[in-house]
């Protein structure tokens, strides 16, 4: 029997304009009645890597946009994200999945996000029969990982240090969450993943990790990424918006792209899902932007 709240549940799927393609989000567009055990029950029923609340919305120009974080007259909204087993403090694909039904309601535009991470503008335009939704991440960060977490990593992945590519070094990087960056060194690699699930989670979780973030360089702009997520009870992430801003600025930081930069990242065909995430980076901010496409799943 369903335990999902009498409520409108929309679904959508980013970063694809295929159905079955991208990753697949649960959007609820009014959730100002439900507390935080009903949008659990929600994100579990309908087992999405993750799920997104909108609990409140403010006013144009309000404080929320202060500071130069949205623009003058967005849509301004809270939101919140829930995993079949947890809250996570940002997502993107839901956060680009939530701008495109807001904008199949409302018209395109400008919208402003409220997180657990901080504000969260994000455009929506229409090209041709698309709509295009691209966020700005909150401030991001990198950081080193210790040797013998890496080393963890890497036993709970079954990835010999030896097949990582030395060029891009593993590292933390943050834009609203935390992820683990390692680099595999072919695509053959990246393609066999069969991990230990408890091992890998316990080790996110006292890293505070949110997902995985495994990469395989095709060309200097053009990556192929995965994203295991076992600490939100899925194995796989199909296309993951906040590591690919976290992934941004790592290669910023790393010098291993220019600082303007705009790079296409390939997720989920290894899945049968296949996604297009398009990374940008510009001198003038450190922020990082992520846009892609979406269309709602009927139900």
């Amino acid at each position: 029997m369903s335990q999902i709240p009498d409520i409108e549940v929309l679904r959508y799927t980013a970063f694809s304009a295929d159905p079955e393609g991208g990753n697949p989000a649960g959007v609820v567009l009014d959730a100002s009645g439900l507390d935080e055990a009903a949008m659990l029950a929600v994100a579990a029923e309908l087992g999405y890597s993750e799920s997104a609340f909108l609990t409140g919305r403010g006013e144009p120009g309000g404080e929320e946009t202060s500071g130069g974080a949205g623009s003058s007259g967005a849509r301004e909204y809270t939101i919140r994200y829930f995993s079949p087993k947890a809250e996570v403090p940002f997502c993107g694909h839901a956060t680009v999945a939530t701008a495109l039904a807001l904008a199949e309601r409302d018209g395109p535009g400008d919208l402003v996000f409220g997180t657990r991470a901080g504000t969260v503008p994000v455009t929506v335009t229409r090209e041709g029969a698309e709509l295009r939704a691209t966020l700005t991440s909150v401030e991001p960060d990198v950081a080193d990982i210790a040797p013998d977490d890496l080393a963890e990593a890497l036993a709970a992945l079954d990835w010999p240090a030896a097949d990582l590519d030395p060029a891009l070094p593993p590292r933390i990087a943050f834009a609203g969450a935390r992820h683990l960056v390692l680099a595999a060194a072919t695509r053959e690699r990246l393609a066999d993943l069969r991990y230990d699930f408890a091992r890998l989670e316990a080790l996110m979780h006292r890293l505070d990790l949110t997902t995985l973030q495994l990469v395989w360089r095709a060309a200097p702009a053009v990556f192929h990424v995965r994203a295991p997520f076992p600490v939100g009870g899925v194995v796989e992430d199909p296309a993951t918006g906040a590591a690919a801003a976290a992934f941004g600025a790592y290669l910023r930081a790393e010098g291993l792209v220019p600082d303007t930069a705009l790079l296409t990242l390939h997720q989920g065909e290894d899945m049968g899902r296949p996604g297009t995430l398009t990374v940008e980076l510009r001198t003038d901010d450190a922020r990082v932007r992520v846009s892609g496409t979406g269309t709602r799943i009927g139900d």
